[in-house]
Order: structure tokens, then sequence, then C-alpha cells
């Protein structure tokens, strides 16, 4: 079992003292050594250092600001009391010294996601000019303080913070991780453990793959088979399930309380089995095929010349969009091999339509592009080293033309891949990926050689397939430490970008995530702390 989330009433207080970050001699961490590396580091000054009489003060020009800085504010509070054993009162009464929270709309630090964080004696001051900043900012402090911070019992300090100045903001916008519930159904509290350790490293996006032909995930209530018998198993057999609107919403809610959008992903027009069980019309042939609960692809698909198909569509989007505040929303399109081109390009078109209708913006996989993805849209680039040239010229195409890019090279990023050939779980269709690939490849660059324009891409995503995982230890097997390189990919300046200083840093985040229950991998290549 993983971290419980913060707030939770769970403690883990049965768990070992791992050493690291305690006891009167522990040195302060350097200012810098966090993950991902900040934009700009001036140490300098006296530390800072919490104690018994420290204060969380927050502090906002406007009702609205303050509100945000307050719940902020308390979210700081909740991951620091149980180790520190201190009270830690939130609030907007001035007094000397403590931590301090500021929203601030003249605040310099660029854009929605930047940062100001001074450090000295007297205390910490975060700034930001939107709620997003301002917790980026806490995610930082949480990583200057000492390991053992994270555990939900008490811990010997001194809690200290090193002195100066981090001025920070994202390279990009878009910095997502994908979570696949539907080859293995996940828990409520499984996805927000995940959401929660996401949260630490900056992440933005949490795209949710809610249906393949193994599973539908989400209630649809004008097609309510979908989830009570398309959801009803997983690969393997087992017994599946599937997320109420209810529960997707208190999902949704809980993921913007850490700043991650959510963005739901329904596939199609193939990986529909599920689907297709559920209701014998959406097939060409007005036959049911039984549920699924293998792991090939490509064998399905929606009756493209049915009109009922786009009822279906319409009803599934509609209520999907209603359900998700985010400006995104996945159709999936790719591994169609069972829908004949032309279909599927009259397919994608009417789809498209569908999620502009209902106000989201249409992100698919860069199968997309081999369709006429309309404006805004945005493709999810899966390919890797052995995806052809034709392939890799028709999405630069794409962009050329504005179609958005997210990265997600499946032998980079895909985290259910294989470190190496000893890797009990996991795949390894697209390779080994031990830590330094995945870390070391520029997004900006990646795809320039096809002709794909620097300015098209919007970010980078790391996909998490469940087909050979379930359980929480396995999925932060395989997504960490990975997912820690994908996050600085994502948010930190290129020219911080370098392997021989970056595991080191990672190296040092090796107690932080025992400390919180992370089943890491402990990659060979990584110098981590002995003990």
């Amino acid at each position: 079992m993983g971290p419980v989330p913060v707030g939770s009433p769970n403690v883990h207080a049965d768990r070992p003292h791992d050493g690291s970050g305690t006891g009167g001699s522990a040195a302060v961490r350097p200012l810098g050594q966090v993950v991902p590396a900040p934009r700009s580091v001036r140490p300098g000054g006296s530390p800072y250092v919490v104690t018994a009489a420290t204060r969380i003060l927050f502090d906002g020009g406007s009702r609205d600001e303050a509100r945000e800085a307050r719940r902020i504010g308390s979210y700081l509070a909740e991951a620091l009391r149980p180790s520190t054993g201190y009270a830690l009162p939130v609030t907007d009464r001035h007094a000397r010294g403590g931590i301090r929270l500021r929203l601030d709309a003249g605040e310099r630090s660029a854009g929605a996601e930047g940062y100001r964080l001074e450090s000295g004696r007297r205390g910490v001051t975060i700034t930001a000019r939107e709620p997003a900043g301002l917790f980026h900012g806490v995610q930082t402090l949480r990583q200057l303080l000492p390991a053992s911070v994270e555990r939900r019992s008490a811990q010997r300090g001194p809690w200290t913070v090193a002195g100066g100045t981090i001025t920070d903001s994202p390279r990009y916008a878009y910095r997502g991780a994908m979570l696949d519930v539907s080859r293995h159904f996940l828990t409520v509290d499984q996805v927000k453990l995940y959401i929660d350790q996401l949260a630490l490293y900056k992440i933005n996006k949490l795209h949710l793959h809610l249906s393949d032909d193994q599973g539908w995930r989400i209630a649809v209530d004008s097609w309510p088979r979908l989830a009570a018998y398309g959801g009803s198993t997983q690969v393997g057999g087992g017994p599946g399930g599937h997320y109420s609107k209810a529960q997707y919403r208190d999902l949704v809610r809980y993921a913007a309380s850490r700043e991650l959008e959510v963005v739901p992903e329904i596939d199609m027009p193939g990986h529909t089995n599920a689907a297709l069980a559920s209701y014998a019309e959406l097939n060409c042939d007005g036959v049911a095929p039984p549920l699924y609960t293998g792991t090939s692809v490509g064998f399905s698909s929606l009756c493209v010349s049915k009109e009922v198909t786009y009822d279906f569509v319409d009803d599934v989007v509609r209520e999907l969009a209603a359900l998700t505040p985010g400006k995104y929303l996945h159709i999936g399109g790719d591994e169609a091999h069972a829908t004949a081109h032309a279909d599927y390009v009259a397919f994608m078109d009417r789809a498209q339509a569908v999620v502009r209708k209902y106000g989201k913006t249409v992100v698919g996989w860069h199968q997309l592009t081999g369709a006429t993805p309309v404006e805004g849209a945005v493709a999810q680039y899966w390919g890797y080293d052995a995806t052809g040239a034709a392939e890799r010229a028709q999405v630069a195409a794409a962009a050329r033309k504005g179609t958005g890019l997210i990265l997600s090279p499946a032998d980079r990023v895909y985290l259910d891949m294989k470190y190496d050939r000893s890797t009990v779980l996991g795949q390894s269709w697209a390779g080994y990926t031990e830590v330094d690939r995945s870390y070391g490849w520029d997004p900006a660059t990646y795809l320039v050689g096809a002709g794909v324009p620097e300015d098209a891409v919007l970010g980078i995503e790391a996909p998490l397939w469940t087909e050979t995982l379930a359980t929480s230890d396995q999925l932060e097997f395989m997504a960490f430490p990975r997912l820690l390189g994908v996050a600085e990919l994502g948010w930190s300046p290129a020219a911080t970008h370098d392997w021989d200083t970056y595991k080191v840093r990672l190296a040092a985040q090796g107690p932080r995530m025992t400390a919180l229950g992370i089943d890491y991998y402990r990659s060979p290549l990584v110098p981590w702390p002995a003990g």
C-alpha cells in the first residue's frame, strides 16, 4: 500500500523510521535540490526553522484570493502536522515570522503557475499570481524540508529550510499523467493516492482512460448497461467496477484541489468491446460479442454506418462533458485496425463535431492526424523509435496546420514499459526504458527532424497502462522514479536538463519516496543514499 492522501485519517503510524533528514545533526537541504529543477535559485542568508511557534499565514487581495490562500495553507498544515507534531495554525492575522502564503495579482513570476519562494531567518514567504502557482510553491517547500516530514507519525527535527530565493514557472502548460482504469479497475482511493503523488512533482493534468475492450468505467444514464455490464470485468476476469457519477465528480474535485485538471477519455471507434458487448445495436451485425478479458488490441469497432452509433457518441459525450469542468475531452482513435480507413475518417469527423458541440477541446491519439483534425484539436503522439517516417510525417503535417501535440513517446515515457529484462511487471513491445532513457530527451526537438515546429508542442504526458498492473504498489513501482523525470522535462527550463546533475537530485528523492510509502524502483544508475 502506498501513502494515504494528505488529510486522510490513516496515518501509517506503524511504518519504520528510515532515519533520513532527522536528528539534530541533519544537514540543511540545498535550496535547489528539488524535482523538477526550478527556473532560478539564489541561495543565501540564514535558514528558517519551523518550530512549535510557527504559524501559516495566508494573504490575498480579494475575498476569493484569501479563500484560496487559506485552502492551500490548510493543505500545507495537514501535510506537516503529523510528522512535526506542531499545531501550525492557519491564520490571516499578521504576525512576525512563520510561513506566509500570498496571492498577488501583480506578482512578476511568469504565468498562472509561477511562484516566488523567499526563505530567511524570520520565515518563508511564497508569493504567486494564481492559486496554482501558490500550490506549486508549497510542493517546493515540502521538498526543502527533511524527507521525514512526509511521514504520518511524529518524527524528530530540526525542520530547516535553506535561506535564499527561488523564482519558478513551468516550461509547458500541459504536464500530464495518464492512468488506465479500464484494463484493471482502480478504486477512487487508488486514484486519489496517485493524484497526491503527481501533485508533489507539479503534474497538472490527470488523463483517465475510462473505456476499453476490457471494461467501461463511468456511469452513463442514457446507456446504463455500459457500466453495469460492460464494467463488470477486467483483464484476467476479475470483478471490474465503475465510477458512479458522484464518484467521478468527487475525483474531479479532489484533483482540482491539488491543481490537476481531469482529462477523460472514451476510446473510439476501436477499443470498444465493452460497449459492443453491452449493446447489440452498436454492432453492424446486431449481435453482441462476449465480454473480453484478454490483452490483444485492434479487433473491435463501433458500426460506423449505423445512425444509432452517433446517438451513442452524442449521449456519452454530453453526459461526460457535463461532469467535467476542464477544457479537454479525449476520444482515443488509436489502433482502429478493424475500421476501414474511409469509415475511420467519417467517424472521427462526426465524433469531433460532437465534442465541440458540448464545448470541449478535442484530444485524440496521434492516429487522429490520419483523419481531419478540427481547428484547435490536440493529437497525443505515442510513437517511438520504430515508428515509420510516413506516420511521423503525417503528424508533422497536421502540426504545421495548427494541431497541437502532446508528446508521449512509448519508448521514453510509457510507464508500463519494463526497466530491463529482469523487470517482472509491465511490457516490452516498445523496448526497455531505464531511468536515464526516460529522462534523456527534449520535447521541443524530439520531432523537429520530422518537420514538427517547436511551438506545436503543448507539453508532455506519461501514460501508465494496466494490462499487468492492479495494485497501488505495482503502479508505484513502474511509475517511480521515471515519473519524476517526466515532470522535470515538462516543468524545468531546457538548460537544466542534464542527467549527471539530475540523478543526484533524484537520489535525494529516495528517502522522501520511502517516507511517503512509495514502492519505487531502485535503479542501479542512480546513487541512492545508503540504507
